[in-house]
């Protein structure tokens, strides 16, 4: 088992390998990841989403239950701040990986593009 220190100056380089894979490198993909994965879930809960109530227009045709505009309303807008909250959370958490926090965030924004 290698235990070898690196020497101070590739500690204190900005722009060697093991600082910038530390610093750069390594938030920017988990954030990426995190991203991906928060852009297809928020795309498959809106698919289940649509379909529930796609369920719940047909039940009202036939007379099985009523359903109030307004009520529908409540709901999305209750369901939007959730995700809101919840990317904010997110966002939050990545930004605390590294000390300025910049290359997760922009990690999880660049997953979330390719998502």
């Amino acid at each position: 088992m290698n235990t070898q220190k690196p020497d101070a100056s590739s500690v204190n380089d900005i722009f060697s390998s093991s600082f910038l894979f530390g610093n750069v490198g390594a938030p920017f993909v988990i954030g990426m990841a995190v991203g991906y994965f928060a852009k297809k879930m928020l795309r498959t809960a809106l698919f289940l989403g649509g379909a529930a109530i796609v369920l719940l227009f047909a039940s009202e045709y036939y007379g099985i239950s009523h359903i109030s505009d307004i009520q529908l309303q409540q709901a999305a807008n209750t369901a939007a701040s959730v995700a809101k909250s919840s990317g904010n959370f997110l966002v939050d958490r990545l930004s605390s990986i590294t000390s300025k926090g910049v290359s997760g965030v922009a990690g999880f924004f660049t997953g979330f593009k390719l998502g």
